[in-house]
């Protein structure tokens, strides 16, 4: 057995110098507020949520047609007041971070926004489950290895991430500040996805196998789309004011028409850029201007050179000079 560890007379300086930084740079302290969002029940939240939306699936299993409606009376009140909580607690630390000189703000008006916006968004969580059904099948229907939708609704992290998304993206339409962002996060950590909880996505949306995929705020992308692994539908520039700050309500990412697919690692950028209905994307171009509807858009294919072994072992010829690295895609 090692010895203990003891600080011993260097304590004081050490704590000293450490709460020193904490007044130094207030950047990463939350010290002298009273409000911030609990990250964990956040995080727990979803679960229930998951197990909500998905029942027999996540969660409790072995549930029938006469116990279904008890076990749904016991989850929906546990996440009502979780998310209530929460809810209230994002909206108040808004007014103190927005307001920092008028802590006495009105709490009670807080309060009554809270419950409002808890209750709309547990009324829609029969809409987001229609369009969890239809994100199902499109999964079902794109991926020939699907064996079937339990597979799916069990093992896909491309259906996680939307499942997610879409109850992050109920929050965002409701003004509800932080909390979707930590949400959509967590699903970020769990599949490799990252959708931001502005991205408005619409019925029957399939990311097949998923990692590497970033979807920003402002992207609106329409029916029936289906992307693949690695793709990036992301920011050209950030628009700017006469100060030189970024202008964050300006459209930022692209829009992608209904009945698009986008194949591996595509790059799709800007604001103005639009997929027209009925296109296909192919692996590994660079987008950024707008391509019609019913286009095809690909690089040219690269010379492959294909030698045996023993030829490479040859004498090289001269060099010769590298070639382009982004030949321009075609539509």
């Amino acid at each position: 057995m090692g010895e203990d560890f003891i600080i011993g007379p260097k304590l004081n300086e050490l704590v000293e110098s450490i709460v020193g930084s904490y007044r130094s740079d207030t950047r990463t302290q939350h010290i002298g507020r009273t409000y911030l969002p609990a990250r964990a029940e956040i995080i727990q939240l979803v679960r229930d949520l998951l197990e909500l939306l998905y029942p027999g699936f996540i969660g409790r299993q072995h549930l029938t047609e006469h116990n279904v409606a008890f076990h749904v009376g016991d989850l929906v009140p546990r996440i009502g007041e979780a998310a209530f909580r929460q809810i209230r607690m994002c909206l108040r630390y808004m007014e103190e971070t927005q307001h920092p000189d008028q802590p006495d703000l009105d709490t009670k008006a807080s309060e009554d926004r809270a419950r409002e916006l808890t209750t709309e968004f547990l009324e829609g969580i029969p809409a987001v489950r229609e369009l969890l059904a239809g994100d199902v099948q499109a999964a079902y229907d794109g991926d020939p290895a699907a064996v079937n939708f339990d597979e799916i609704l069990l093992a896909y992290p491309g259906l996680l991430a939307i499942s997610v998304h879409r109850v992050a993206h109920s929050l965002y339409k409701l003004d509800v500040p932080l909390m979707p962002r930590i949400m959509s996060e967590w699903a970020h950590t769990k599949t490799g996805i990252d959708i931001h909880p502005g991205a408005r996505i619409g019925h029957n949306f399939f990311i097949d196998h998923g990692t590497g995929v970033v979807i920003g705020e402002t992207t609106d992308i329409g029916d029936n789309v289906k992307i693949y692994q690695g793709v990036t539908l992301g920011a050209l520039s950030f628009p700017k004011d006469e100060r030189g700050r970024i202008i964050r309500e300006a459209k930022r990412h692209p829009t992608v028409e209904d009945n698009v697919t986008i194949y591996a690692n595509a790059i799709i950028l800007g604001g103005d850029t639009v997929l027209g209905a009925n296109s296909v994307i192919g692996g590994s171009v660079f987008v950024t201007s707008s391509v019609p509807p019913s286009s095809v858009v690909t690089f040219k294919p690269p010379e492959l050179r294909v030698k045996t072994r023993a030829e490479e072992r040859e004498p090289k010829p001269e060099s010769r000079p590298a070639p382009d690295l982004m030949p321009d895609y075609e539509i």
